[in-house]
């Protein structure tokens, strides 16, 4: 049987940067949800993700280093940033 290759590092970094971003998503559905409060953000975002993920990982071949799929986490860093905007700019 042929064997995947193991990850090398930087794949392993941009992967786990990646499912930590997932979590974080799911996790913000799961307050938006219970509060009422953001739900379209919060189920657009992770509609995003799993679209935005599975399209980078297609077309990279599984590899999580390639610049596609590090745009992607870069991508959903920002909207985690415009998050945190509208959260702070909510509690003053």
């Amino acid at each position: 049987m042929n064997t995947p290759p193991a990850l090398t590092g930087e794949q392993k970094r941009w992967a786990l940067a990646a499912a930590a971003l997932f979590l974080l998503a799911l996790g913000f559905l799961g307050f938006a949800l219970s509060a009422r409060v953001m739900v379209v953000f919060a189920v657009g975002w992770l509609a995003l993700m799993i679209f935005g993920f599975a399209g980078a990982s297609r077309v990279a071949k599984g590899d999580f280093s390639h610049p596609l799929f590090k745009a992607q986490v870069m991508l959903h860093l920002v909207a985690v940033g415009l998050l945190a905007a509208v959260i702070i700019r909510a509690l003053k």
